[in-house]
């Protein structure tokens, strides 16, 4: 006989402190419950049941196998609910935290795309900036650009984008163009108000060195659309990734401020909080 049914017939014999009961909760006949534990108790060499007129209960042998019996019994029922739902359609939702400007720009346009292909997924997208703690406020996942800190979360690199300092035509026509790392200390710069670092940009000399501006800025703002936006109005000149910028960039509303330095790749990545077996895939951005 199996063994696994041997094993689940005994325990259930025990749950429900009988055979009768036992069968009505395994679906099939008392008698072949009686049968299963009898072909255990012979293959183990053990009486594992005091049987009389009234009732049945586990002997000191049977309690200790009853134990690990159930255990092995739940993984197995662990196994196959893993199995199961790792076949069956996600569902469910899905709470995401992503900073405003790249939802706004990238992760928005493929959400119907994403949602036509998973129907039974509600996603509830949360746009901000600022850094949330994703356990605790209750987000599935978070899309975040730049390094990430250590942390006990799964995540995975998506793509890199990269960052310049621009600013536009007319701009660079009023105050001159700056020719090197030390001559942004005689410009307007435009800032993030929500960095963590402050009015600090982190930027690459051509030599390799990494060198950090502190210069106040003329506007910040806590959105990067509204920089982008002052940098084509010509207020100043402004730190960006390329996703939003490089619109601009091709219609000639704005121009690299100086074109010599190394580009700087700030890496997007998607940082799952929790896995969620029975809700749903985390969103990966292609």
């Amino acid at each position: 006989m199996d063994r696994l049914t041997e094993m689940e017939a005994f325990a259930t014999v025990v749950d429900q402190d009988g055979f009768t009961d036992a069968a009505k909760k395994m679906g099939i006949s008392k008698s072949a419950v009686s049968k299963h534990v009898s072909s255990l108790e012979a293959r183990l060499g053990a009486r594992l049941l005091n049987r009389t007129t009234r009732r049945v209960s586990p002997t000191e042998i049977g309690l200790a196998y009853y134990d690990r019996a159930r255990r092995v019994l739940n993984d197995a029922g662990e196994a196959d609910a893993l199995v199961t739902s790792m076949q069956s359609a996600p569902s469910g939702l899905l709470r995401i935290s992503v900073a405003t400007d790249f939802g706004v720009n990238h992760l928005s346009p493929v959400l119907g795309d994403f949602l036509s292909e998973f129907p039974d997924i509600t996603v509830n997208m949360v746009l901000n900036n600022r850094y949330v703690e994703l356990i605790s406020e209750g987000f599935d996942m978070a899309v975040r650009i730049g390094e990430l800190e250590d942390s006990s979360l799964q995540a995975r690199k998506l793509t890199e984008t990269n960052k310049r300092m621009i600013a536009s035509p007319a701009y660079f026509e009023k105050y001159g163009r700056p020719e090197k790392i030390d001559d942004l200390n005689d410009h307007k710069l435009l800032h993030y108000s929500n960095q963590s670092s402050g009015n600090v940009w982190k930027v690459t000399a051509p030599s390799g060195e990494k060198r950090q501006i502190r210069t106040a800025g003329w506007l910040s703002v806590n959105d990067g659309q509204s920089l982008l936006n002052a940098a084509i109005a010509g207020l100043g000149i402004a730190y960006l990734p390329s996703f939003l910028y490089s619109e601009a960039m091709e219609k000639g509303l704005v121009v690299d401020a100086i074109p010599e330095l190394p580009v700087e790749t700030p890496t997007r990545f998607t940082h799952p909080a929790v896995s969620h077996s029975q809700r749903c895939a985390p969103l990966l951005i292609s």
